[in-house]
């Protein structure tokens, strides 16, 4: 067997705003997650694990390139620039134009029409670039939003994406035969996994070994029973959702300004697909809350199923062993946590609670990495960079503009603590978090307001310190850390610091021609 074969094959699996709180395996037992458990089983659960930013798009960047938002430019989620218009069939195009057209169409409508595609990535190498560099084969099913949906990059020569950032879970429109084109009645967890699985059969048992990235959707929304497979609405119908606070829209919420007549001109939470909004009032507000979580917790549970697909193949040609596992998210999701439906961006100012930034983090490879470990060392999406690489077999010397570590010896248990200052630092355009196991500071550039919580008395964070007498000279020496962090590391022709990142999308930034 040749060396490059004996590199473990690598199946890193992404989900779509899934909180760290959003699996079985993690304590939540009215959610049904049994194949993300048996992964959890396995091999080993950070218990904190942190997106690099709390909305789609620069999470993603900050992934593959191992840079925070400041460095490679993108600091909101990608509205455009995803495909060129030209690159959608005749009847999809149609369709964008038309006055009124069905509902399917009504997203792609916002997001494709008049567009043309932009890799953002461009100019910035990624660990996918390097795997494939070092003799892998590299594959990609499903959500990329990071611009030019239609064209190989960063490595992968099996390429099988969704058209947009967001999408339908029915009738999503995706890549084939080099045209855009809409899957009508098709589920896109369903279609994302069968894609999945024919790259497994085709490169499971070759001389390369493999790396498969699967993009979910899942669970971001449409949360509305008519987006999902009934039998996964069905297990949930008498779910209490007790597992999730109960609580009003949160203060920072447009909706909880909207005044009833404003809720009364708007479709039912219950029927609408496209951003349903929330109600201001208790009764609707409770019908919100409970449609809501059922289609969240159908939608994980969905994606689960699919996640098993995928462990039984592996399983079947016999890769189990030689595979590593890589499960998490882009980014974490309030669902109704904090009184929020969404994540960073579901509040203005933008929230960097814990529930926006915690993603699920379940590492597996046997042999490898010890199994049924729970680890509760601060680590960032801007580790895994590094640490796969190291996995892989891979030398390599980081880029000093690269702030993330490799925990590899964490993993393979050689390894007590991973850094001496155990802080996990995020960005938002202009929001920014230090965080240490006691303590999380925000600080917002520049108009505020900023916050602080002890995370010891107040894990839920409830509890905002940071007027208190007591704690200015805390909030000075944490300050003076975040600062001096991100001076190390921000392009300043990038810095997010000084961008107007309002939630709403990323349109057409000056960063990009």
């Amino acid at each position: 067997m040749n060396e490059t074969k004996k590199r473990p094959n690598i199946l890193f699996i992404l989900t779509d705003d899934q909180g760290a709180w959003a699996m079985g395996c993690a304590g939540n037992h009215e959610l049904k997650t049994p194949n993300l458990d048996r992964i959890a089983e396995n091999g080993m659960r950070f218990e904190n694990f942190f997106c690099v930013s709390p909305v789609c798009s620069p999470a993603r960047a900050s992934i593959y390139t191992g840079k925070i938002p400041s460095q490679h430019g993108v600091h909101d989620w990608l509205a455009k620039g995803h495909v060129s218009e030209s690159q959608l069939d005749d009847v999809l195009r149609g369709m964008l134009y038309k006055k009124d057209p069905p509902y399917e169409y009504l997203w792609p409508r916002q997001q494709l029409r008049g567009d043309h595609a932009i890799q953002y990535l461009k100019g910035h190498e990624t660990f996918s670039q390097v795997l494939a560099e070092h003799g892998y084969v590299c594959g990609l099913s499903g959500k990329w939003h990071m611009g030019d949906s239609a064209t190989p990059q960063a490595g992968f020569s099996d390429w099988h994406t969704e058209a947009m950032g967001g999408d339908n879970y029915y009738h999503p429109i995706v890549l084939e035969d080099g045209k855009m084109t809409m899957k009508h009645g098709v589920y896109v967890t369903d279609y994302i996994t069968d894609n999945a699985m024919s790259f497994l059969r085709r490169h499971g048992g070759g001389d390369q070994p493999f790396f498969l990235a699967v993009h979910y959707t899942a669970p971001h929304s449409p949360w509305a029973a008519e987006c999902h497979p009934k039998k996964y609405i069905d297990m949930y119908n008498d779910c209490p959702f007790d597992t999730i606070p109960n609580l009003p829209p949160h203060p920072w919420c447009a909706e909880a300004k909207q005044s009833r007549a404003q809720w009364d001109s708007l479709p039912h939470p219950g029927v609408r697909f496209i951003h349903a909004k929330y109600a201001p009032i208790e009764e609707e507000w409770q019908q919100y809350r409970r449609e809501s979580l059922r289609g969240y917790f159908a939608a994980v549970t969905a994606m689960d199923a699919a996640v098993g697909r995928l462990l039984e193949e592996l399983d079947r040609q016999g890769l189990s062993e030689d595979t590593l596992i890589v499960f998490t998210s882009d980014n974490g999701s309030n669902m109704g946590h904090h009184g929020i439906f969404g994540k960073g961006n579901g509040t203005y100012p933008q929230n960097m609670y814990d529930t926006s930034v915690k993603v699920p983090g379940l590492f597996a490879y046997p042999g490898h990495i010890p199994s049924g470990v729970v680890n509760r060392e601060m680590v960032s999406h801007y580790d895994l960079y590094p640490t796969l690489l190291e996995l892989a077999g891979i030398r390599f010397t980081p880029c000093p503009d690269m702030p993330g570590k490799s925990f590899a010896g964490i993993l393979r248990g050689k390894e007590d603590h991973f850094r001496d200052e155990v802080v996990v630092y995020d960005e938002y355009g202009p929001v920014r978090m230090i965080r240490t196991q006691e303590w999380k500071y925000v600080c917002r550039y520049p108009q505020g307001p900023d916050e602080l919580y002890d995370l010891v008395h107040d894990p839920e964070e409830m509890h905002n310190l940071v007027n208190q007498p007591q704690h200015q000279e805390r909030i000075k020496q944490m300050r003076q850390q975040l600062d001096g962090w991100f001076a190390r590391y921000v392009n300043p022709e990038l810095d997010g610091s000084k961008e107007d990142v309002r939630g709403k999308g990323q349109i057409d930034s000056h960063h990009f021609a």
